[in-house]
């Protein structure tokens, strides 16, 4: 398995990946899903977009792009998904790694997740990992699919 940066080729993969994310409703804050046409200009709009490969399939994907602006922008933010037949095979940490060295190699210099769900244990302990620290909790910060709400811990790493 490799990450690489997304092709053309991919993004009929990488929006079915999203999508089934976003239709999750547990961890991504969007709400409306993508289709091909509008899944183009969304992953082009991003400072970079990676996909991890098995072969030919997707099985993964990241956006990276900046947090903030002007003052503020040097630090980024990224969000993973990964495809769920795919999942407990470490393709996470390969993303995230790749993720880190993309950011640096752009020129970003803290990478910041605004909105870690809380009850999300698998990601929050690779990043605990990776070397990213929790900079608090913010009460019922995400509203689940269910209409509840949860907290989100928002983290950070210094690239």
């Amino acid at each position: 398995m490799i990450v690489r940066k997304y092709e053309e080729k991919d993004l009929p993969a990488m929006v079915s990946i999203w999508n089934r994310v976003v239709e999750d409703g547990v961890a991504f804050p969007q709400e409306e899903t993508l289709m091909v046409e509008n899944g183009r200009a969304f992953f082009a709009a991003q400072s970079y977009c990676g996909v991890a490969v098995d072969g030919e399939n997707v099985v993964g994907l990241y956006i990276l792009h900046p947090n903030n602006v002007g003052r503020c922008g040097h630090i980024c933010n990224a969000s993973y998904a990964v495809d769920f037949d795919h999942r407990g095979e470490h393709i996470g940490e390969k993303l995230v790694s790749d993720c880190l060295r993309m950011a640096k190699e752009l020129g970003f210099g803290v990478l910041q997740f605004n909105a870690v769900v809380e009850s999300n244990v698998h990601a929050r302990h690779l990043y605990e990992r990776m070397g990213f620290v929790q900079l608090g909790t913010i009460p019922k910060g995400f509203r689940m699919k269910d209409g509840s709400y949860e907290n989100i811990c928002p983290y950070y790493h210094e690239l």
